[in-house]
């Protein structure tokens, strides 16, 4: 007879693993609809999550896309929580120039000096 898969709570191997600093923050993520188990959006903190389940989430402005390998018996340090799953996030894509803040008037890179600010109508006193 095989033994049955070992589970955790969603909420409390998002903690274990280091993605959120507290229980009750992976709760309120997962409550919020915002976890996805094996591509299901999950809206239960107690759904129950084991080995080879792929977990897809959003952690500060990030996409995480995490297949989970154990299920940890404390929250330990960051060596160990990292051992629990594997990333399998993709690379960020390249943001234009004008999402990063550059001046589209301004194309020679750095910080414009007082003539080139005079020559593109900005005042420099304010």
């Amino acid at each position: 007879m095989t033994d049955p898969r070992p589970t955790i709570r969603l909420d409390k191997w998002l903690w274990h693993a280091r993605f959120f600093k507290s229980r009750s923050l992976a709760a309120g993520v997962v409550s919020a609809g915002k976890v996805r188990v094996d591509s299901q959006p999950v809206s239960k903190p107690a759904r129950a999550v084991g080995p080879g389940d792929v977990l897809t989430f959003v952690q500060a402005r990030e996409t995480k896309v995490v297949r989970i390998l154990d299920c940890g018996e404390r929250r330990g340090p960051a060596p160990e929580a990292q051992a629990l799953y594997e990333d399998l996030t993709p690379a960020p894509k390249a943001r234009p120039a004008e999402a990063r803040g550059a001046n589209p008037k301004y194309e020679k890179g750095g910080r414009p000096t007082k003539k080139d600010r005079r020559d593109m109508g900005i005042d420099p006193k304010s």
